[in-house]
């Protein structure tokens, strides 16, 4: 499988590394081509490179991640393009418009929310599978051994932000706002930190805090849940059907006094979260989401595999009858 996804932060997003981790765990070869560009215009500057790439590694599917690598992969029509969409590319109509022309284009579609296949207006072709979290990283381990190795006092009120201070999506000005009326918490920025140190953080601190104003489904959310983390989240992407039966977390309104409240109630208490259990039961372990996408490119290279067989018995009649 040849990967096709951006680089142009600096590096693979970790969902999509961890995602083929647990592909290649599962006897899955694959190889990346990441793309550096911003834009369209970017991204269209890597087509001959990618050309050149499938030549050489001679793929039996891609697997792009995001509407525009879809696109790009898909200027090449002889090997199947599988396209993953992951939030911002659809809930942004401007990039909306590019990841419709992947959806036309991929052999088969793949959504992480609900939400965005309705907004996407998607009809067939396509599956409905959040990527999976690491549960041999991401799993509950001792509060106290965590604190330490951070430095944190045992007993200050720790809030783990979904992100960096710097990111508007992730709206920190409402989390810092909701946080400064709760006295002695501290507001943490995930910024710079390691998947196993994400593991720890989330581990160490006593809730983790979602205010962003768009999502597809948050692997921040996912991951707190596999450590049995207590989340309070606003009601974004598919967070909902995350937290659903799950104890000790809670969906609130963008208002800064009733996500306050929420927090504070779970910093009066030491009691975990049960997500743990929700994540295994759910299909949303790493390994159970990396066998179901095994069965979509089996099936996608059948299909190919099935029209080469009926074009080369199409070319012998011919050459019979001449």
């Amino acid at each position: 499988i040849l990967i096709v996804c951006s680089k142009n932060s600096g590096r693979i997003a970790p969902f999509i590394t961890d995602q083929v981790e647990a592909l290649q765990e599962a006897g899955v070869n694959c190889e990346y081509f990441t793309v550096e560009g911003k834009g369209i215009t970017g991204y269209l500057l890597n087509l001959l490179p990618l050309w050149r790439k499938i030549k050489v590694c001679r793929p039996d599917i891609i697997h792009a991640h995001y509407g525009l690598s879809g696109v790009l992969a898909n200027l090449q029509r002889k090997v199947p393009v599988v396209t993953t969409y992951h939030g911002s590319d659809i809930n942004n109509p401007k990039v909306r418009r590019f990841s419709k022309i992947a959806i036309r284009l991929s052999a088969w579609n793949i959504f992480v929310s609900q939400k965005n296949i309705q907004l996407s207006g998607v009809e067939k072709r396509f599956s409905l599978i959040p990527c999976g979290v690491d549960t041999t990283v991401f799993k509950p381990m001792d509060k106290a051994i965590c604190r330490q190795k951070f430095g944190f006092d045992p007993d200050e009120k720790l809030i783990l932000f979904a992100g960096a201070f710097d990111n508007k999506v992730k709206n920190p000005e409402l989390a810092m706002e909701a946080v400064a009326k709760i006295p002695d918490a501290r507001l943490l920025e995930l910024k710079g930190y390691n998947r196993m140190q994400v593991a720890e953080l989330m581990n160490a601190v006593d809730v983790c805090l979602m205010t962003s104003h768009t999502e597809g489904s948050p692997q921040f959310v996912k991951e707190a849940m596999a450590c049995n983390c207590p989340v309070v989240s606003v009601n974004v992407g598919d967070v909902e059907e995350l937290l659903q039966g799950v104890e000790r977390c809670e969906i609130v309104e963008r208002e800064a006094d009733l996500i306050s409240e929420n927090l504070n109630a779970l910093l009066l208490s030491s009691v975990r979260s049960d997500g743990n259990k929700k994540i295994r039961n759910s299909g949303l372990a790493a390994d159970r989401v990396a066998e179901k996408l095994k069965e979509i490119y089996f099936s996608k290279m059948y299909n190919l595999e099935k029209m080469h067989n009926i074009f080369d018995k199409y070319k012998d009649k011919e050459k019979i009858g001449r």
